[in-house]
Formats: structure tokens, sequence, C-alpha cells
């Protein structure tokens, strides 16, 4: 389930129009020659989440933008749409059921003269379809 929950993140954050007129990529790993911005899968792990009638997986996802800006705010609208275009996943899909979404926590850092990296990172309940 983590594997297709990383695809059908990507593909619905990629479908986003906000989010593909303002990244230049949105892929499941760090892009090697794309300019900025670009957002990825930093990593993933996966653990055991299932009931008595149905195998199920928590699964945490870490994705990393990665911007121009010289202050701390720069990627606030970025953000801000990522965060909401996560929430809406849909919940049914072809085989799992998202059964719950939950933002566990955000780091930002400055990586040179005005290059910030975001790491977000989500927890997924999934049901298997």
């Amino acid at each position: 389930m983590e594997i297709a929950l990383r695809a059908v993140l990507m593909d619905w954050l990629g479908a986003d129009p906000v989010l593909a007129a303002q990244l230049n990529a949105i892929v499941e790993e760090a892009p090697s020659r794309t300019s900025l911005p670009w957002l990825a899968i930093a990593s993933s792990a996966s653990t055991d989440w299932s009931c008595k009638t149905a195998p199920g997986r928590e699964v945490r996802v870490a994705l990393e933008l990665h911007c121009r800006g010289e202050t701390p705010d720069a990627a606030a609208f970025l953000i801000t749409a990522i965060e909401a275009r996560i929430e809406h996943l849909p919940r049914d899909q072809p085989t799992f059921q998202v059964v719950a979404v939950q933002f566990l926590r955000a780091r930002a850092e400055q990586r040179g003269e005005s290059h910030r990296a975001i790491l977000l990172e989500y927890r997924f309940r999934l049901l298997a379809a």
C-alpha cells in the first residue's frame, strides 16, 4: 500500500492546477536537473495497521519543497496549497481506502543564499479495498 499511496499522492498533487502552475516538478524523488521550485517525496515508511476484517498500513510520508526566497514566509503560499491538496485526497482509491490523513510536523531551513527547503510530514492510515 505504501508504493500505491506514493503514486496516488504524486498524481493528486500534480493534477492541482495551482501547484502545477507554480512548481517546476512534482516527483517521487529529488530531481537532478530541475530549477526551483520543486516538490518531491523525501522519504516514506509504513507499519501494520490491519484490523480483523482487512489488511491495513499506517504510512508516513515526508514531502520536501525546494524554493527560492529571502524571507521566512517566501513559500507560505505554496505550503498552504500543498497542505490543502493533501487534506482533500480522495478517500476511496482503487486498491485501498484512506481512513485518516494527519499532519505530523514541518521543518524549514535555509540552504545557501536564497535556497529554502521545507519538509512536511504526514501520516496516512489505509485499509485494503
